[in-house]
């Protein structure tokens, strides 16, 4: 759902990107990918900053649900704006971690109903038995903080956050900065999973997901501008120097 490391958009500028992913051409794995049903919509917004369309997720998992979407932007004034079409936001879930762990409650749920202050949610099955959709904020770990804080109406819908059994199949690939801190794809298997207590659904984008990084590890060495760029290493030798 979210990550640390950004790649800048003029790194992949050469490289042909598939109309319906927008990942480098070589990256694609949309023709492999099974359709899945699913009762429950899927809205995913995007900072505009998140820019590694190498390794992001969030349009490869919108594309198994013919009820799914991906927006690009700051903030808008509804939900019901950005669906086009009157909703009840209380209706919606949205998947916020913050500063919220679910192995801070005393709970073995794998998804938990959270409140305005961050308190857990007395009537868990009834309140998630009657969600319509689910919204992911896809960005780095301070862009899904900005547009949380940036659109009120946010606050409305119904706040829910992840404790997984396993950490990201990123791996190495991709530093998060928590274990619970999964790539927008697991999220949203992990979430529409268990809201329709139908566990293929994890299943299938998980192994969706698998693929878009065994295809990354396939093609990395060879297209070398597919690669995060090192971060420039600090000269301790110049601490404490004065200008």
């Amino acid at each position: 759902m979210s990550s640390n490391q950004e790649i800048p958009r003029g790194d992949l500028v050469e490289i042909p990107e598939c109309p319906h992913c927008q990942k480098p051409v070589p990256l694609c794995i949309c023709d492999s990918i099974e359709p899945v049903d699913s009762k429950v919509e899927l809205l995913i917004l995007q900072h505009p900053q998140e820019q590694d369309r190498a390794l992001g997720t969030a349009r490869v998992a919108a594309r198994h649900f013919e009820n799914a979407q991906v927006r690009v932007g700051l903030s808008w004034p509804s939900l019901s704006k950005i669906l086009g079409r009157t909703v009840d936001p209380v209706r919606w879930a949205i998947l916020y971690l913050g500063s919220a762990k679910v192995s801070d409650y005393d709970t073995d749920l794998d998804i938990l109903a959270i409140d305005r202050k961050g308190q857990a949610e007395v009537n868990q099955k009834a309140l998630l038995r009657d969600i319509e959709g689910v919204i992911l904020l896809d960005g780095t770990w301070s862009q899904a903080k900005a547009l949380w804080w940036r659109n009120a109406w946010m606050l409305k819908c119904q706040r829910v956050i992840l404790g997984p059994a396993a950490p990201s199949l990123y791996g190495k690939l991709r530093k998060e900065p928590r274990k619970d801190g999964l790539s927008t794809i697991e999220a949203a298997g992990m979430v529409l999973s268990a809201l329709q207590k139908r566990p293929q659904i994890a299943e299938a984008l998980n192994a969706s997901f698998e693929r878009m990084l065994a295809r990354y590890r396939e093609v990395q060495s060879e297209i070398p501008e597919l690669a995060p760029k090192p971060k420039p290493k600090r000269d301790w030798r110049r601490r404490g120097k004065k200008k």
